[in-house]
Formats: C-alpha cells, sequence, structure tokens
C-alpha cells in the first residue's frame, strides 16, 4: 500500500491533535512538557513541517502513548 508523504504528515497531525485533546492539553501544555516551541506543535499539527523522531517521542511520552499511536488514525 503506497501513500502520499503529504497525507502521512496530515494523518499524523490529526492523530496527535486528537491526542492531545483527549488529555485536555494546550498546544502550549504539550510544548512545554516536550521542552519546543509552541508553534513547532501548531506546525505539526497542521503539517507545515516534518519533525523529527526525537520530537515525536516527546510527543507520545508526553500523551502517554506508544511512538506508534501516533501513526494510527
Amino acid at each position: 500500500m503506497e501513500i502520499s508523504e503529504d497525507k502521512f504528515l496530515s494523518d499524523l497531525g490529526i492523530r496527535i491533535r486528537q491526542l492531545r485533546e483527549q488529555r485536555e492539553f494546550s498546544q502550549q501544555d504539550l510544548a512545554d512538557y516536550c521542552e519546543i516551541p509552541k508553534i513547532q506543535i501548531q506546525r505539526i499539527e497542521l503539517a507545515k513541517i516534518n519533525t523529527t523522531i526525537k520530537t515525536l517521542v516527546k510527543i507520545a511520552n508526553a500523551l502517554g502513548v506508544h511512538p506508534r499511536d501516533l501513526f494510527s488514525i
């Protein structure tokens, strides 16, 4: 199965936003926990940037999920 890079990044951003909202975290809360700028969280959720694995691990840890859970919608 093939997926475009844009679709993958969009799905990733949607999933991160869903998990963040389920935990009632603001973008600022998540950014603070991950020690990254809020604008970076915004850009990830909007599929505006291709972030690092290291940042995704930080986000998964902050959300209390395994990193693979960021990739399933």
